[in-house]
């Protein structure tokens, strides 16, 4: 089976440079590099130290492995940290989480060719793949070359769960070949068990371990003020293609408080402008955030169009939406807001974080809705009661405090199979 599928790799390959070009009109960063896709890199340096890999894809799973990086520095503080990824708002958040802290690079496609430079440039000790980025070849080429592959902080839906049984002879093998496996809740880690895993841990998900940043909360309270100071404001994060369109048409019903702001913040940079003509269609007046000027009183909406912002609108927002979720593309995540204290609110479709949405909805930290009509009503029943908004605000904050110590967890599992040449040059200064 791995032979069919390395066949389509290839038959795709040539084709991957012009979508590369292609995404690059908007996000440069995807024209950046593109020889390393294809296991092209500098050459290593001489007497390298050794080397601990951790696959983040992109922006959510990058910001999800800060607490591990952090762990990886104190444990083996001479070791490289490097962090690769395959979107461009993973690299760019890693170069702003990380700095020069980890080195930064692209994982290859697929293709043994590239799989195999990219092994024999880094020769990593271990392999650290973040949630669920698994790739045949790379795992099947890694093992062979004695490199523990672990997934951490694995996560898998029912609908994953069964597209990758549709195809057991792919998979079985590839997570068999796996040193371990950290998964986010018990469902997860039971769909993996049905799907060939063997013996998956439950260690939590790492996402709430995240500090929202000092920096964040400072912006946030900066634009309240830039908003409008004592104007209402509804922040729906994350959204995707079609959500702005639904949320646009409830809008118009006017269900919300006279003055209050709604800010749209699109998940993907690609589509700022996209959305942006999507306002000018419908005729509606907006201000882009990226234009860093104050609101006028008679805009109620504002773009959210910068990037590395999100935990700022939320520090800003009365209410809050996550997207992805009023269309069946699985949700973004809602523990970013929670972890703020920010009344959420999500929609039917949050499979990707379904543990995590069940008990926040139990906890009271989150309400879930049926549409987008159903979602500005809410807002609005939550604008006009600052009562019910302080028991969700008391209630996000609690339930994200509970949840905490994932990643002690991760590490306290994962520290003693990691290769002991990782602490190797350390433990040599020492004595």
């Amino acid at each position: 089976m791995r032979a069919l599928y390395t066949a389509l790799v290839y038959l795709v390959l040539p084709l991957l440079p012009l979508r590369l070009w292609w995404r690059g009109r908007r996000e440069p960063g995807y024209r950046e590099h593109i020889g390393e896709r294809f296991g092209r890199y500098a050459r290593a340096p001489e007497a390298a130290a050794p080397v601990l890999w951790i696959h983040a894809v992109s922006l959510g799973e990058t910001r999800a492995s800060v607490p591990l990086v952090e762990r990886a520095k104190r444990a083996f503080p001479q070791a490289t940290i490097l962090v690769t990824h395959m979107t461009a708002t993973g690299r760019a958040a890693g170069r702003t989480l990380f700095g020069d802290r980890v080195v930064q690079a692209w994982l290859p496609y697929d293709a043994p060719f590239a799989v195999r430079a990219f092994l024999a440039r880094w020769r990593p000790a271990a392999g650290l793949i973040m949630e669920t980025e698994l790739w045949p070849n790379i795992v099947a080429i890694a093992n062979r070359a004695g490199v523990r592959l672990f997934l951490v902080n694995a996560r898998l839906s029912e609908r994953s769960a069964r597209g990758y049984a549709r195809v057991p002879t792919l998979i079985r093998p590839m997570l068999a070949a796996l040193s371990g496996i950290a998964a986010q809740a018990k469902a997860d880690a039971a769909r993996l068990v049905a799907l060939g895993a063997h013996d998956p841990v439950v260690t939590g998900n790492l996402k709430f371990d995240l500090e929202t940043p000092a920096g964040a909360q400072a912006l946030g309270r900066e634009l309240k003020v830039q908003f409008g100071g004592a104007r209402a404001i509804f922040v729906a994060a994350s959204t995707r293609d079609g959500e702005e369109a639904q949320i646009l048409d409830a809008l118009a019903a006017k269900t919300l408080p006279a003055a209050t702001l709604t800010v749209i913040v699109p998940r993907h940079p690609q589509r700022f402008d996209a959305v942006a003509e999507l306002l000018r269609a419908r005729g509606i007046p907006f201000v882009r955030r990226s234009d860093n000027a104050p609101v006028p009183p008679d805009i109620d909406v504002v773009l959210g169009d910068s990037m590395g912002e999100l935990g700022a609108y939320y520090v800003a927002a009365d209410v809050a939406f996550v997207g992805g979720s009023l269309l069946p593309l699985g949700g973004q995540n809602l523990i970013e807001p929670i972890a703020t204290g920010c009344p959420t609110i999500v929609g039917p479709h949050m499979f990707n974080f379904a543990e995590a949405t069940q008990n926040a909805i139990a906890a009271g930290a989150a309400l879930e809705v049926a549409d987008a009509k159903t979602l500005l009503e809410t807002v609005g029943a939550l604008l006009v009661d600052p009562a019910r908004r302080l028991r969700m605000h008391d209630a996000a904050l609690a339930f994200h405090a509970e949840h905490r110590g994932a990643a002690d967890r991760l590490w306290a599992w994962l520290a003693p199979r990691l290769p002991k040449e990782l602490g190797r040059a350390a433990s040599t200064l020492t004595h």
